[in-house]
């Protein structure tokens, strides 16, 4: 339950960094999904979208990365642990292949609406 309640904070947190105090106008279309914290709190995966087109991703990937000292800097201010975890960052694309998905299942309807 601990586990669970520190995840929680630690995507709230590292939510509000990015969107607050991160100045890289590259990085604001950026949304924390989830976040998943290793056993031993040593490694934090966080997993995110960006909006936009293919180049728009390449460079908000790009200044995530760019910006991850910052961020776990920040978080150690933040969060009281004995060690602030390392940040690993995955970019998400479910939430594009779900769009994607539904556009498919409309396009198939309005066919069958047609015949």
């Amino acid at each position: 339950m601990r586990h669970e309640r520190l995840e929680h904070q630690l995507k709230k947190e590292i939510s509000n960094i990015i969107h607050d105090e991160v100045k890289d106008p590259k990085v604001g279309f950026i949304t924390i999904i989830r976040v998943e914290l290793s056993a031993d709190l040593k490694v934090l995966k966080v997993f995110y979208s960006i909006l936009g087109k293919d180049s728009e991703v390449a460079k908000g990937m790009k200044a995530l990365e760019k910006a991850k000292g910052f961020i776990r800097y920040s978080l150690a201010h933040k969060i009281k642990l004995r060690t602030v975890p390392e940040l690993i960052f995955k970019l998400d694309r479910s939430s594009e292949y779900s769009i994607y998905i539904q556009e498919e299942l409309n396009k198939l309807k309005s066919k069958e609406d047609k015949i």
